[in-house]
């Protein structure tokens, strides 16, 4: 077992520093990456419900401070924010059981943040269910955490198309929408939230900072959805741990956040961590329009951007001269950023790319390079005071499956095989299922998953090498890789590309001169026009593995 000492301060996940900057007249400037400083961490920060530490952060930079900025550009202040939390909460509380946890199904934006906060007042669990998995997934999902009601809008079903998705779930969940609650308000819930700001201790149901906090899901790629409880110091935890390495100005600085609340990142480092910190977030609804999203980052002069490796260098590409200037760091997490994405921006925009990592059981972030310690291929130091352990893994010899324990560490799964019932991670270490190797400086290198190796001829193969390979000669087009079974050799891979011209001879001749294992090049590869994609912008690889099972059996 070893420890991060919390005295260790870095650079927050997967960081891309921009140096640049805009004085009041629009021209550029330079200024130090590592302003403003950096905050204290202290463990005792963290023993909050996440809802009063909103609260706190509302009253220490003004109640009518403008927190966020909603995809349509309404602007929205912390006031805003707690009157909507109190009166809604009042009225969504008469409609829940004691500790229910409730589902939450809206995009990206004020709405979303409103109704987080609504079922956090009322004392409930609020679950963020992900709309773009499917009614068989979220039906999953939503049978793990016991969720039979979901807050929703009218409007965002509309909007998405939905309509189906709201059929197929009704036999199974009461459909709350905003819209006909907010219309429905009586006295005493415009009481609540006249009163509520200035009088929480009469209106919010205030949970212990050991209590569940929020319930989000995993992917499902490698089977069904598993509901991630995480307690309120788990949230609060990470904002504390993000915020001692990043330097965040309240004055200066804006999050432009694209990415969905559903996902763990979106919610605590693009919702969370700004509504606790006083920076003013900038909500997208959804992160598949990267001319939109590029024109608004220039528009409200974001100085933070929050993606994916698949996003960002979507952005980059359309991108036009000027739109990014007003950014100062791009944060990508959820996937590792490719060396083509990164040489692509730096070559563009002259911006640097810092990696971290995350999981969704460590409410996210786990590690991070720094200005002060970038290496690229590694994911950095875990962040203050967590502590990991190397299980070694048979056939890998170099590195170990990566076990982590630390304050942001999830209190446990639900299974839809026992709905409602918290698996806690044994003595508190959570098996992130990751092949990890750590070098002299304590860097992170994420080898691949354990389930994301083939075992050919007794050795072990990393799927994610094979990617890289292909990566490395068609850079402009998404590759994926899994293993199927072989009669002779246990296993062999099977590569998808979106690349016309992708064959097996090209990726054998850039092994062989690069000195990269013959075992690493693909059996068989396959051109399909896309390669399927999770909402949160990860490669979704129990559809990968649906096609190449396909394909191969179709000759």
């Amino acid at each position: 077992m070893h420890r991060i000492a919390a005295k260790i301060l870095r650079p927050g996940p997967n960081l891309t520093v921009y140096p640049k900057r805009l004085d009041s007249e629009g021209k550029e400037v330079m200024e130090s990456p590592a302003s403003p400083a950096p905050l204290p961490w202290h463990i005792s920060k963290t023993r909050s419900d996440i809802f009063t530490a909103i609260r706190k952060a509302a009253r220490t930079f003004g109640p009518g401070k403008t927190i966020i900025v909603d995809g349509d550009g309404t602007e929205v202040t912390y006031a805003t924010i707690l009157r909507g939390a109190f009166g809604l909460g009042s009225a969504l509380g008469r409609r829940f059981d004691r500790d229910e946890t409730v589902g939450i199904m809206l995009p990206t934006g004020a709405g979303a943040v409103v109704a987080f906060c609504a079922v956090l007042a009322s004392g409930r669990v609020p679950a963020m269910l992900n709309f773009s998995a499917g009614a068989s997934s979220i039906r999953s999902a939503m049978k793990a955490a016991q969720v039979t009601k979901i807050v929703t809008a009218h409007k965002f079903i509309d909007l998405g198309n939905l309509q189906p998705l709201v059929d197929e779930l009704s036999p199974h969940a009461e459909m709350i929408y905003l819209e006909e609650v907010r219309e429905g308000l009586g006295l005493g819930d415009k009481i609540a939230a006249l009163l509520g700001p200035k009088l929480p201790a009469l209106f919010q149901k205030a949970r212990h900072y050991s209590r569940p906090g929020v319930v989000l899901f995993t992917s499902g790629t490698e089977g069904e959805p598993k509901g991630v409880v995480l307690s309120h110091q788990n949230i609060v935890a990470n904002v504390e741990q993000v915020r001692s390495l990043i330097g965040l100005s309240a004055d200066a600085d804006s999050v432009f956040n694209p990415l969905p609340t559903f996902h763990c990142f979106g919610l605590t480092v693009g919702a969370v961590l700004p509504l606790i910190s006083g920076v003013k977030a900038i909500f997208h609804p959804t992160p598949l329009q990267p001319r939109e999203i590029a024109t608004r980052i220039r528009e409200t002069r974001s100085t933070l951007l929050l993606a994916t490796d698949t996003f960002i260098s979507q952005y980059a590409r359309v991108a036009k001269e000027g739109d990014l200037n007003s950014l100062r760091l791009a944060v990508c997490g959820a996937e590792r950023v490719r060396d083509e994405t990164r040489q692509f921006v730096r070559r563009k925009f002259d911006i640097e790319i810092l990696e971290g990592y995350g999981a969704t059981e460590a409410a996210p972030v786990v590690s991070a390079n720094s200005v002060e310690l970038n290496k690229p291929g590694t994911v950095g130091q875990l962040l203050s005071d967590m502590d990991y352990d190397l299980v070694p893994v048979e056939g890998i010899s170099e590195g170990g499956r990566l076990r982590i324990r630390g304050p942001n560490v999830m209190m446990g799964y639900m299974r839809s095989s026992a709905p409602g019932v918290i698996e806690a991670p044994p003595e508190g270490w959570h098996d992130t299922g990751d092949i990890v190797a750590i070098d002299e400086d304590g860097c992170l290198r994420i080898m691949g998953r354990v389930k994301r190796f083939a075992k050919i001829g007794g050795e072990m193969v990393s799927l994610a090498v094979v990617e890289n390979c292909a990566n490395a000669i068609w850079p402009d087009d998404m590759h994926a890789a899994a293993a199927i079974p072989d009669p002779r050799k246990g296993e062999q891979v099977i590569l998808l590309s979106t690349a016309s011209a992708v064959n097996r001879a090209e990726i054998l001749a850039w092994a062989q001169s690069h000195g990269v294992s013959e075992l690493s090049v693909p059996r068989k590869v396959f051109h399909v026009p896309e390669i399927p994609v999770l909402g949160t912008g990860k490669v979704d690889y129990g559809s990968v593995q649906k096609t190449i099972d396909r394909l191969v059996e179709a000759g």
